[in-house]
């Protein structure tokens, strides 16, 4: 049997060390890690995923934490995947929420990876559907996702998640930050954490008064306060996100959420894909060295070099 056949023969029989060491291949994209893909894909599905985002500093990481041992005290098992930020020049990440969930790491049945985001915008590691289909294979009930916390423009997490959280918090700014168009969009779960803090439930009207002015929608979102450090709300919480999943059970658009994540993915792949063989094509490396110079000293502008770049007529 293959090395790559032995693996996914250890992760089919439940091995973590098999999981572990797949999702390493699959971040950085073996042949092996999509060996694995092929093989094991028709084993997802079964999964319950629900992404936690806000932005830095509003406790994501101890709100995770705490969700996962909520989830674990009604019996169900656990994967999360925490992407941290990493370098914009050697692409290496400190990894924090590893050591800020230690306490999780005693529980076998809590499979906890933390990815590098790896320059990815949104928000999320460009292997993060990778890992979450691997987790799901493995039969993990529920999986939390806790994006980088890169900001407003962090929306990438709606087309990965069933349902997404966004954590506010008061008196830092971000009731501010809230009330503009984007990422309050794709909320499914309002939280303000911290909420022992000044300025709590100003915060929780604030937001009242802006989901008012969204679109019709079918599911209005909840707010949730609670301070995760103490551990107050989160069983609330995990109601709210209980009721999202029943919601979209019972509507039917989980299976119309599924399509969209699907081919949002395979449009993601297939542009990286382009992009890598042109980029590792000798001939195309040099045309774009060449390109560089004549956008750089006004021959062309940036437009026209693409379209030739990638072998198209520039636009009119």
């Amino acid at each position: 049997m293959s090395p790559s056949g032995d693996l996914q023969t250890r992760f089919i029989q439940g091995d973590r060390r098999a999981l572990a060491r797949l999702i390493t291949e699959a971040e950085n994209g073996t042949d092996t890690g999509r060996a694995a893909l092929r093989a094991l894909y028709g084993r997802t599905g079964q999964a319950r995923t629900i992404g936690i985002t806000g932005p830095p500093g509003a406790g994501k990481s101890t709100l995770t934490n705490e969700f996962a041992k909520a989830l674990r005290a009604r019996g169900q098992t656990v994967g999360i995947v925490a992407v941290d930020p990493s370098s914009p020049y050697t692409q290496g990440a400190i990894l924090g929420d590893r050591v800020r969930m230690q306490e999780l790491s005693s529980d076998t049945e809590i499979f906890m990876r933390s990815l590098a985001s790896r320059g990815a915008l949104g928000g999320l590691s460009a292997a993060t559907l990778d890992v979450i289909a691997l987790l799901d294979a493995f039969g993990k009930e529920v999986i939390l996702i806790e994006t980088v916390g890169a900001g407003q423009d962090e929306v990438e997490i709606a087309g990965t998640a069933q349902t997404t959280v966004l954590v506010n918090t008061p008196g830092t700014g971000d009731d501010i930050q809230a009330m503009k168009a984007g990422i309050m969009e794709i909320a499914d779960v309002l939280v303000v954490n911290k909420a022992d803090l000044p300025g709590a439930d100003l915060l929780v009207s604030q937001l009242r008064a802006l989901l008012s002015l969204l679109p019709d929608r079918t599911w209005m979102p909840p707010i949730v306060k609670l301070v995760a450090i103490e551990n107050v709300g989160i069983d609330e919480l995990v109601a709210a996100c209980d009721n999202h999943w029943e919601y979209l059970t019972a509507s039917g658009r989980l299976r119309g959420q599924k399509e969209e994540r699907v081919r949002h993915q395979i449009l993601n792949l297939g542009r990286a894909r382009l992009l890598a063989g042109l980029m590792d094509d000798a001939e195309g490396g040099v045309r774009l060295d060449e390109l560089v110079r004549a956008v750089a000293d006004g021959e062309l502008d940036p437009h026209t070099a693409a379209s030739e770049w990638v072998g198209q007529e520039a636009p009119a």
